[in-house]
């Protein structure tokens, strides 16, 4: 029987597993929320077993979808979201799970950037602190929860966790790695140094191998085989950062290529031959000594109307969404129309942004505040956009992907506002296909990433920027990026007032 791919997408919402054939069509799928607690404003965590019994749950599932068996499966690659912080305790067992929706560290980011030391950090690994940020993370916990901290053995990311349950082995990639601010660039090396500068030098101990992406991590274990359903011994890559998997699995690989992801974050990539170094960009990631990815982002996209269907809407599901993108088209551009800005968990380059529609009159209803949310999070887009441009990034197409990329409304808009051509994958599953791709070249089915993705990635429709309605939807993006600067300064101040008081 033909052999198959399977990709494991695991996100901050959702965990996929996607069953592929080696043309790229999803023989199976299968999918899970994840559940994510709060147990203090800010903080957002997730039960690393948790996870597992999911992701082993969606993969039994998808084979079964399939009517495959584990050993119809050639490799295995997996993806998972950046950042946050993933735990291991000295025994291996799972200790604590952070998402990179957490913004717990929000001050002590403020205070790792202090007098310079965010600048001299940049110089090292092309990246701040933030407060979602790995190693910002581990530095919170060592000072506000050292107990943890002394118990710690391993630190790495979401979709590390999943290849230790199947494999047994402590490995990350470089993607996940130079993503996070955890690595020396452009020597892609971890550094003592570096760690120092954080203040967690000692953390050295808990950072597992590096290896390639699309490199053998290690195999499938027996104990993850009665779990799954998989074959003992099958191969598993080292796997992506998803941004990356997703633009892999979009079509996106070339330098001067660029990829937007509309997700839970909002994605802004471009590949490099070599990184672009300018305190501008937000951060960069790595997979290979000549592919460099600089990346402008922030919790600030699709994630909004997820939001608005949960907590205004009352909907959720396919049939929800296709029925806001019917309201957004029954829309008419105009001046008078609200503005919302997608602060709804903060901005990486705003630590004070807080989520806004302004301009809301009594005239207008659902439709109009769906219009507003799906514009401010294309304006978000396009403030990140414009950051990586002027910094000397030159493209005028990208692949966009992301659950925003299955709305033709809002990849219009995409197009429209960013004044870029827009291409959307065949495949939905872009993340997973990308792990996937992964997994065929570790296990020498394909040679490289490239050969993988001419056989299996397809493009299906192309949207291209319209001129009509140019100069107002200029005129409200600047009155967008006006209030975005404007309105975090004045919450700052608020907090600092309520604080004293």
């Amino acid at each position: 029987m033909t052999k198959f791919l399977l990709g494991i997408d695991a996100g901050n919402t959702v965990v996929k597993a996607v069953l592929f054939d080696l043309g790229g069509k999803v023989v199976g799928a299968a999918s899970a929320e994840g559940r994510s607690r709060q147990p203090a404003p800010g903080h957002v965590e997730r039960d690393i077993a948790e996870l597992w019994r999911g992701a082993a749950d969606v993969i039994a599932r998808c084979l079964k979808e399939a009517g495959a068996t584990g050993a119809d499966v050639a490799a295995i690659g997996t993806a998972g979201h950046g950042n946050g912080l993933y735990m291991l305790d000295r025994e291996n067992r799972p200790l604590l799970g952070i998402q990179s929706l957490d913004t717990r560290a929000a001050v002590l980011a403020t205070e790792l950037s202090a007098d310079g030391r965010g600048e001299r950090l940049y110089t090292q690994c092309l990246q701040k602190p933030w407060p979602s940020q790995t190693p910002t993370l581990l530095r919170w916990i060592k000072q506000e929860r050292p107990e943890v901290y002394a118990r710690a053995g391993t630190a790495f990311l979401c979709k590390d966790t999943l290849t230790f349950m199947l494999t047994g082995r402590r490995v990350t990639d470089f993607s996940d790695m130079s993503g996070c601010g955890l690595l020396r660039l452009p020597e892609r090396q971890y550094d003592r140094a570096l760690l120092e500068a954080y203040g967690i030098a000692e953390a050295a101990d808990m950072l597992p191998d590096l290896v390639g992406p699309d490199e053998v991590a290690g195999r499938i274990t027996g104990e993850a085989a009665a779990a799954t359903g998989l074959a003992e011994g099958t191969p598993v890559a080292g796997g992506f950062f998803d941004v990356l998997a997703s633009m892999i699995g979009a079509g996106t690989i070339l330098p001067g290529e660029a990829a937007i992801v509309a997700g839970t974050w909002s994605i802004n990539q471009v590949v490099l031959e070599s990184p672009l170094v300018d305190e501008r960009i937000f951060h960069a990631s790595t997979w290979r000594p000549d592919r460099y990815v600089s990346i402008e982002s922030s919790a600030t996209s699709a994630v909004n109307l997820e939001w608005f269907l949960r907590e205004i809407d009352g909907g959720h599901g396919a049939e929800a969404f296709e029925r806001c993108n019917a309201l957004v088209a029954s829309v008419e551009p105009e001046a008078e129309l609200p503005i919302f800005l997608p602060f709804l968990y903060g901005s990486a380059t705003h630590p004070n942004a807080r989520g806004a529609f302004l301009g809301l009159s009594g005239w207008h209803g659902k439709a109009a505040m769906l219009h507003a949310i799906y514009e401010g999070v294309v304006f978000e887009h396009r403030r990140h956009i414009d950051r990586l441009r002027a910094a000397g990034a030159r493209f005028d197409k990208a692949s966009l992907s992301g659950g925003g990329s299955r709305s033709e409304v809002w990849c219009q808009m995409f197009a429209d506002l960013l004044g870029l051509t827009v291409t959307v994958a065949e495949c939905r599953e872009t993340g997973a296909l990308g792990a996937a791709i992964a997994g065929g070249v570790a296990a020498g089915i394909f040679p490289d990433l490239e050969t993988g993705m001419a056989g299996m990635v397809r493009v299906s429709r192309e949207y291209r920027p319209r001129t009509d309605g140019k100069t107002l939807s200029d005129a409200r993006y600047r009155l967008y990026r006006d209030l975005t600067e404007m309105l975090p300064e004045r919450w700052a101040a608020y907090g600092e007032e309520a604080r004293l008081r």
